[in-house]
């Protein structure tokens, strides 16, 4: 299921990023006293009373005209209205209604998206008088204060009323991701292996706005291609549709089974942002294959697929993990074999081992190597069972888990996957207390 989209709007210096903050729990956007702290937007996955939504933190709208960066943030705001399932406008309490307020809050109407009045630094409700924000006559304004965390889990309670219920996906379907940065040809590769020109294909990077679901059937299994827009680097996501282009890939990314990343082969290795992009995949326990498109235009030395491979492997050791299919959609060259890649990865996703062969290979293992000791406590690890698919968990049992060093966690990792591979998929080791307490 994807989840919705919670954005905060409202003008500069008011407390939106300290909100933001306070509601995913860290300090990912930038907090400042200084008006107009925050110039592009941030995202990122919340969570309240098992619900899980997006929150988008927007720039402060502002008005002066003359102003280019005023301008930009207006239109980026725009667009984070138009993608939002619901708003949070946030006004100050400390200040009163401000001209401002009243200008974007007509503007909020006009959407006739669904939204909240957050009334902000509300330290104290017996000494601020936030009550005149009636006069915006956009409901009951919510009380908090974003700085020190009052009525914060009333107003998450509320947000959450408020949500559109996710849709179902089609749960028989596999889901398939196709990502990768601007104009490496995610969608001439999809179009190619779908036969039919369904995808806008263009040498302007970043043509596919946004995520596009095409099925199919390969060997009766039905399969959803979903080809999303092209990911940048966060720095470079410099207007509203290349931002929620980003969150797009991110949510289809999230409903995904297996993703499928495009990197372009003339650039002759793996990307900075191509990594970022699998290990995105990887770290949200999906499947993961990597297409190197373009192959047809390498020549000469570069042609060699076992170097290419070795450079990628030197720089993300786990995609020696991940298979690797050079292909070319202009030509059509290896693309259909991406089909039974996929079946292979989401076999292998779903791959169980019994509790007694993952014994056997645990004994096996320590056979070979004893975990290290610490100073005057015994570490012992006593049995091992697989506890969940896609991804591939399995938990090892011991008397002092958080006493395994971390090298020793990927002794057994690699051990695990030398006796099943678990091919595309990334394999989750859990260290558990044997009386059933939990550790890292």
């Amino acid at each position: 299921m994807t989840a919705p989209v919670v954005a905060i709007v409202g003008r500069p210096n008011v407390g939106k990023s300290a909100l933001f903050n306070r509601i995913i729990g860290d300090d990912e956007a930038i907090v400042s006293d200084e008006a107009g702290t925050t110039r592009d937007r941030h995202f990122s996955r919340a969570e309240w009373n098992g619900r899980a939504f997006w929150l988008v933190d927007t720039g402060g709208l502002a008005d002066d005209p003359r102003a280019p960066m005023d301008l930009e943030i207006r239109r980026q705001v725009s667009t984070a209205i138009e993608e939002a399932d619901l708003l949070l406008f946030v006004v100050d309490a400390g200040v009163g209604v401000h001209p401002s307020d009243s200008r974007i809050g007509d503007m909020l109407r006009a959407s006739g998206k669904p939204l909240m009045l957050v009334a902000n630094k509300v330290d104290d409700p017996s000494r601020t008088d936030w009550y005149e924000f009636y006069r915006l006559g956009m409901g009951d304004p919510f009380p908090v204060s974003a700085q020190n965390g009052k009525n914060s889990g009333d107003l998450l309670d509320d947000v959450i009323s408020r949500l559109p219920e996710a849709l179902p996906e089609d749960e028989a379907a596999l889901r398939v991701a196709v990502v990768g940065r601007p104009n490496v040809g995610k969608s001439s590769f999809v179009n190619r292996l779908l036969g039919e020109e369904r995808l806008v294909v263009s040498d302007e990077a970043g043509t596919t706005r946004d995520a596009i679901d095409s099925p199919m059937v390969y060997h009766g299994r039905r399969m959803i291609f979903v080809d999303t827009a092209g990911l940048r680097r966060q720095t470079k996501i410099d207007d509203g549709v290349e931002f929620y282009s980003a969150l797009r890939s991110r949510r289809a990314i999230e409903r995904a089974n297996v993703c499928v990343l495009l990197i372009d082969a003339t650039e002759g290795e793996f990307h900075h942002q191509d990594l970022r992009i699998a290990n995105m995949a990887w770290e949200a326990g999906r499947g993961l294959i990597v297409v190197v498109n373009k192959w047809d235009l390498v020549v000469g030395e570069d042609k060699a697929t076992h170097k290419f491979e070795k450079k990628a492997h030197e720089k993300a050791p786990f995609l020696q993990h991940v298979p690797f299919l050079f292909t070319s959609a202009l030509t059509g060259q290896r693309v259909t074999k991406i089909l039974d890649l996929i079946l292979l990865v989401e076999e292998e996703s779903q791959k169980r081992i019994s509790t007694s062969r993952v014994n056997e290979r645990l004994t096996e293992l320590l056979a070979r190597r004893q975990p290290s000791q610490a100073a005057g406590r015994e570490v012992k690890l006593n049995y091992a069972t697989q506890v969940s698919v896609s991804p591939p968990t399995i938990a090892v049992f011991g008397n002092h888990p958080d006493l395994v060093e971390e090298h020793y966690v990927r002794f057994l990792h690699n051990g695990f996957r030398e006796s099943w591979q678990f091919t595309g998929n990334p394999l989750r080791i859990l260290l558990r207390r044997k009386s059933g307490g939990a550790a890292a």
